[in-house]
């Protein structure tokens, strides 16, 4: 436990931005595999409206600041080849 009143402060709302944004990570997570379901069952509508969403995600979480945009860069490439298969 801090000893100065800032920095138990500081632990509270760096405890509140952790869960936050775990649970983005998460709910981007969940939207990449969607797709990659999509694409096992051989469904292209489906899989690119999941990449839709995927995409969507993705970018928000640059905007956000969750995910760094080299990264959310490899995932969008990596998804648009898996879908591109179905093609």
């Amino acid at each position: 436990m801090a000893h100065i009143k800032q920095q138990a402060k500081r632990n509270i709302t760096n405890e509140k931005k952790r869960l936050l944004n775990a649970a983005y990570k998460s709910s981007v997570k969940t939207t990449v595999k969607n797709v990659e379901k999509a694409v096992a069952a051989k469904d292209l509508p489906a899989a690119e409206t999941a990449l839709v969403a995927a995409f969507e995600k993705l970018d928000k979480a640059i905007s956000k600041g969750f995910l760094h945009k080299n990264n959310v860069a490899r995932h969008k490439s990596r998804l648009q080849k898996l879908v591109n298969t179905l093609k």
